[in-house]
């Protein structure tokens, strides 16, 4: 099954879960996923990495040309859903202005085009109008999404205790 990771993803496993220095392995895993070709982002959620400067933007810049996949003409096609969507929906002016600025709304669109389950650390809240969050797109175009964890648990990944 692929994967599109979004940003806040690979944002809370540098900075909690799954630092490049605690946890390798992740990381390696990732690499390895990548290359077999099950797990990706897409090149707006690089776009969005890229305004930083620590140890995840030269993660991202070495990995450019294979982990962040471009937006192709199918992607915009369901763009045009997720857009409608976004905007018909009872969602707040500012939280539309928002969603439809961000990686978000392609990432969704190239998950919906393409069949991949989108992982993000987003939770869904019922009835949330000031935020457009991944899993309520997710839920309303039934494509599938799933948290960090339960990506790693899905795959069967274990992580194991190695000393220096």
């Amino acid at each position: 099954m692929p994967y599109l990771i979004d940003a806040s993803s690979l944002i809370e496993a540098k900075e909690r879960n799954f630092c490049f220095d605690i946890c390798p392995g992740f990381w390696d895993w990732l690499d390895q996923h990548n290359t077999d070709g099950n797990v990706f982002s897409i090149d707006r959620v690089y776009d969005e990495l890229s305004r930083g400067n620590d140890s995840l933007v030269m993660w991202a810049k070495q990995r450019k040309a294979s982990f962040f996949l471009p937006v192709d003409p199918a992607t915009i096609t369901a763009m045009t859903q997720v857009t409608q969507w976004a905007n018909g929906g009872n969602f707040t002016p500012r939280a539309q202005e928002e969603f439809l600025r961000g990686a978000d709304p392609f990432l969704i669109a190239y998950a919906l085009a393409h069949g991949h389950t989108i992982v993000t650390d987003e939770t869904y809240v019922l009835g949330e109008k000031k935020k457009i969050k991944i899993p309520a797109a997710c839920q309303k175009f039934n494509a599938k999404c799933m948290s960090p964890l339960e990506m790693l648990r899905a795959e069967g990944v274990r992580f194991v205790l190695a000393m220096p």
